[in-house]
C-alpha cells in the first residue's frame, strides 16, 4: 500500500496558500485516481482507491502543519504500513517557484510539518515529493510568506508545479522510485 500525505492547514484562509501546495497536489492526484478524499479518519480526509494493482490512501491531516505527524502516525498505526510506504508531498521554500523534485529521507529543513512527521514516526527515511514556492522577498517574514497566496503572475508555474508533483507520485506508484527520480530530478 502507498500512503500519500499531502501536508497543508485545512480551512478557506489556508486554501490557495504557499504551504498548502501539498494539499494542492493530492488533490489533484485523487481527482486523477478518481476518489474522494471524503472520509474522515486519522485526524484527516481521506481518500482510498486502486492504483497500478495496489492500494492507495491519500491523507490530507486536518491538525494544522505542525501536527502532521499525528495523523501520519495514526494513518500508519491503523493500517498496519510502515514509513517505507510514505511518499509525503510538501511546499519546498529551497527550491525556485515551479520545480518538483523527488528525494528520501534527509532533514526537515524548518519545515514544521517535516519536523512533525519525523518526530512522531522516529525516522526522516521517508520519500518527499517536493513543490518549490521559491523564496520570499529580502525582508518578509518566511512564515508570512508561506502562509500568503501565489501572486497573479506566479499562479501559472505553481499550478504546473502542484500537476507535476501529482504526476510524480504517480510515478512513483507505477514505475518505482528511481524511475520518478530519474524523471523528475533533472535539472
Amino acid at each position: 500500500m502507498h500512503i500519500v500525505i499531502g501536508l497543508g492547514n485545512p480551512g478557506r484562509k489556508y486554501e490557495r496558500t504557499r504551504h498548502n501546495a501539498g494539499f494542492l497536489a493530492v488533490d489533484e492526484l485523487a481527482r486523477g485516481l478518481r476518489f474522494d478524499l471524503n472520509q474522515e479518519k486519522y485526524h484527516a480526509l481521506v481518500g482510498r482507491g486502486k492504483r497500478g494493482g495496489g492500494e492507495v490512501l491519500v491523507v490530507k491531516p486536518q491538525t494544522f502543519m505542525n501536527e502532521s505527524g499525528r495523523s501520519v502516525a495514526a494513518a500508519l498505526r491503523y493500517t498496519g504500513s510502515s514509513v517505507a510506504d510514505l511518499v509525503v508531498v510538501h511546499d519546498d521554500l529551497d527550491l525556485p517557484l515551479g520545480t518538483v523534485r523527488i528525494k528520501t529521507g534527509g532533514g526537515h529543513g524548518g519545515h514544521n510539518g517535516l519536523r512533525s512527521i519525523i518526530d512522531h514516526t522516529g525516522t526522516p527515511e521517508f520519500v518527499r515529493v517536493r513543490v518549490g514556492i521559491g523564496r520570499p522577498p529580502v525582508g518578509r517574514d518566511a512564515a508570512d510568506y508561506v502562509l500568503s497566496p501565489f501572486l497573479p503572475a506566479e499562479q501559472q508555474a505553481a499550478a504546473d508545479a502542484i500537476a507535476r508533483a501529482a504526476e510524480a507520485v504517480n510515478a512513483i506508484m507505477t514505475d518505482g522510485l528511481t524511475k520518478a527520480m530519474n524523471a523528475y530530478n533533472k535539472k
